[in-house]
């Protein structure tokens, strides 16, 4: 196999704003030009060859060279070509599988340090090692999270690339934990490239349009985002803030671009009403709560007049969760007749049926006009799934999970809070209040993970009980509300 070592003297490249390689063909040494060369003469843009090869360099140099071979190779790949791609390194890139069975049992023999070092490098897979070296070369990180997202819409069809999935998100676990994150505050003098990808990432209540921008940045308003140094002007996560008097589950006067700018320092209220991830690759690495938190510190430091910090939640999974009546651990219609015992003549009375399911059901076709029969039912209903609809051993609403595994607390549900088109979609327009008292959050958050235990608000806790017996099938106790 071909092998150039690179000399140590690399003054041929230069650096990127995001402090990595970027070569220069003009200033190049003999040597690498001739690499560069050869490997397009010999095999073009075979991956495959181009992978190995770069594995098998020791100079940083041509390794930043062959990295950004791959890079602008992998960048003008079709899907179909990307998921050859994917499958070869899902193939040949793994441990040896010889060499771990080996390891492994020369730890078991004796388990020291030097041995279990060793164990430690056969288990590694050289692909992580490949990754880590395209990482070096220009827009390395850049390329990397846009793989993963395109290896996530493949794997939608069933195309087992786990393996390389694995690593990617080992590989950014440690490339984008908190200690390289950097938050910083938006507003309306934040670069315009910025506050395009602000309204493009927005993902839970569209941004329509720069006045619609505009009045999310007032001066009772605040939107924090977290950026990472290898990714320019590419916010990774933001979420967006309500200054107000009050906690509320009205959505219409938070979005209002018409709504009256409440001076700051009358606040008593951050209400948390938007988070979004940007970047598809970097889906399942938590940033989220490290962002809240920080906020509620930044915001605390800033406004000693704001005591109550909370959200204002969508259930975006509601509807589905409803309809599917099959699944033994959700909404079946014996779980929804005890859930609705209480609002049986509420609903017979809201429609031509007199099975309250039914009667349920047929409203929901028109939420709106049946708001008052639907509102106390749909409460209930979102309360029971909120807190004990699971799927795969987890709650159903990542929401849910996202609040309560960070500490916070459920603290209210209303019934058409959201009366936008998706609102009623999702969730016939109900939303919730999750409450983030500092004091409480880690002992919050130790129950819920180790647990699963959900603390609610002294609000609520009569209905959860009652939520609980019906869903479990206890004896029906009476009208709880």
């Amino acid at each position: 196999m071909l092998s150039i070592i690179a000399p140590p003297d690399a003054r041929f490249l230069t650096y990127s704003r995001s402090q990595q390689f970027i070569y220069n063909s003009t200033k190049m040494p003999g040597f690498l030009s001739n690499l560069l060369r050869l490997l397009r003469d010999r095999r073009g843009t075979d991956m495959d060859f181009l992978c190995h090869h770069l594995l098998s360099e020791r100079g940083e140099a041509s390794q930043t060279v062959l990295a950004q071979e791959i890079i602008k190779a992998y960048n003008v790949m079709a899907s179909a070509e990307r998921r050859n791609f994917f499958e070869m390194l899902c193939r040949k890139f793994g441990p040896d599988e010889t060499a771990v069975l080996n390891a492994a049992a020369a730890y078991k023999r004796m388990p020291d340090a030097a041995n279990f070092a060793a164990l430690s490098a056969a288990v590694e897979p050289p692909r992580q090692e490949l990754l880590r070296r395209i990482n070096t070369a220009a827009h390395g990180t850049e390329t990397l999270v846009a793989m993963r997202g395109h290896l996530l819409e493949l794997a939608t069809d069933g195309t087992d690339l786990q393996p390389l999935d694995a690593d990617l998100k080992h590989l950014f676990r440690s490339w984008f934990n908190r200690g390289f994150l950097r938050m910083e505050r938006i507003t309306w003098h934040t670069s315009a490239l910025t506050l395009e990808k602000l309204m493009a990432y927005e993902s839970v209540h569209e941004i329509n349009g720069w006045p619609d921008l505009r009045r999310r940045l007032e001066a009772d308003r605040r939107c924090f985002a977290f950026f990472h140094p290898a990714l320019i002007d590419e916010p990774i996560i933001f979420v967006e803030v309500a200054l107000t008097k009050g906690l509320t589950g009205d959505l219409a006067p938070l979005l209002d671009i018409l709504e009256p700018v409440l001076p700051p320092e009358h606040a008593d209220t951050a209400i948390f009403y938007s988070i979004s991830n940007c970047l598809r690759g970097l889906r399942g690495i938590a940033f989220g709560n490290f962002l809240i938190k920080q906020v509620v510190t930044d915001l605390a430091a800033e406004f000693s007049n704001i005591k109550t910090y909370g959200t204002l939640s969508p259930l975006p999974n509601l509807s589905r969760a409803l309809q599917n009546q099959a699944d033994e651990h959700g909404f079946t219609s014996e779980r929804l007749s005890r859930l609705l015992a209480d609002y049986s003549q509420t609903l017979a009375a809201g429609s031509a049926k007199r099975d309250s399911v039914e009667a349920l059901f047929a409203m929901l076709k028109q939420p709106v006009v049946n708001r008052d029969a639907l509102a106390k039912p749909l409460e209930r209903i979102a309360l029971a799934y909120l807190t004990q609809v699971h799927q795969n051993g987890r709650l159903y609403d990542p929401v849910a999970t996202f609040h309560l595994s960070n500490g916070a607390r459920l603290a209210r549900i209303h019934a058409f809070g959201n009366l936008r088109p998706y609102g009623l979609q999702a969730s016939f327009g109900l939303t919730a209040n999750y409450l983030y008292v500092p004091a409480e959050l880690e002992e919050n958050h130790e129950r819920f993970v180790r647990e699963g235990e959900i603390r609610v608000s002294h609000d609520l806790e009569r209905e959860y009980r009652a939520v609980a017996e019906a869903w479990r099938g206890e004896p029906h106790r009476g009208k709880r509300r």
